[in-house]
């Protein structure tokens, strides 16, 4: 049995973008049995402990799955763009939590407005006074990790320049 077994390339997203709806979801299907049968063959050739023969398909049939993925996700964005207006799948909004974080909370559809409504007025989109001394030690506790992290960086180079100063008299000259 030949180990090379000759196969196409993976479809690219701009093949796929020339094709139907129709024609993307049976190109679906092959593809998914295509993979399904590669992993068999695969954990059959590990069972008799043989490489797997041409194992490149497996990857292009993958990529070809990732592409056609994309390229119906593109055409969902499209259409909910074009209906509804909105970018996202779920619109949303940055808000407050109670602890004075920044979320992004997802709008959900009510059965009544929510200017009746008990249960989403009881919902809290701000953050008590109590919670900006927290909110303010959050800041402070990133900002010095973050001069931590700046401090060693320095640190590690000074310590590369003290081993190699040939290489930074050389990084001088050139950004002269």
């Amino acid at each position: 049995m030949s180990s090379l077994i000759k196969s196409g390339a993976s479809w690219t997203c701009q093949q796929l973008r020339n094709k139907s709806n129709e024609d993307l979801h049976k190109l679906w299907y092959v593809l998914l049995k295509e993979r399904n049968m590669l992993l068999t063959l695969e954990q059959e050739a590990k069972r008799q402990r043989l490489p797997m023969p041409s194992p490149e398909r497996l990857e292009k049939v993958v990529d070809s799955m990732d592409a056609l993925d994309k390229v119906v996700q593109e055409r969902e964005d499209a259409l909910r763009l074009l209906q509804t207006g909105q970018e996202k799948p779920r619109p949303g909004a940055w808000r407050r939590d109670i602890f004075g974080r920044i979320v992004w909370h997802k709008f959900k559809q009510w059965p009544i407005p929510w200017y009746l409504n008990k249960r989403y007025n009881r919902r809290r989109f701000f953050a008590m006074p109590y919670t900006d001394r927290f909110v303010r030690l959050r800041i402070e506790k990133h900002a010095r990790t973050e001069a931590r992290k700046r401090s060693l960086q320095k640190k590690k180079e000074k310590i590369l320049q003290a081993k190699f100063p040939h290489l930074s008299q050389d990084r001088k000259s050139s950004t002269a």
